[in-house]
């Protein structure tokens, strides 16, 4: 298994969350149903409230926040190209597939 590069995986996350290119994002049916949808999105893309606590290894790879109401959590999996089973490194974008899942805190 090849040592994390939490580096890499942190700038692979935020670029990714930022432009939604190189992913696929994956809504859930709560945040789907709220009322302003883009305005969710654009707080995913510029979340920079990570610490040591939310973000314990470096990657950037969950954040939450409050809208309308609501928590909002955000995360990344790391697949292989396949779809199949985890990636073998998240480190490199030619055997991963980022999946970014954005649901309310009561669907998780």
């Amino acid at each position: 298994m090849p040592e994390v590069d939490a580096a890499k995986i942190r700038a692979l996350n935020d670029h990714a969350r930022r432009s939604f290119t190189g992913c696929r994002v994956v809504i859930t049916q709560g945040v789907q149903a709220m009322s302003d949808v883009p305005s969710i999105l654009d707080l995913v893309r510029w979340f920079d409230a990570f610490t040591p606590d939310n973000d314990p290894y470096g990657e950037h790879d969950f954040g939450s926040f409050s809208y309308a109401g609501e928590t909002v959590f955000w995360k990344w999996d790391y697949y292989d190209v396949d779809l199949t089973m985890h990636s073998p490194d998240p480190s490199d974008a030619t055997v991963t597939t980022r999946v970014l899942t954005i649901m309310l805190a009561d669907e998780y």
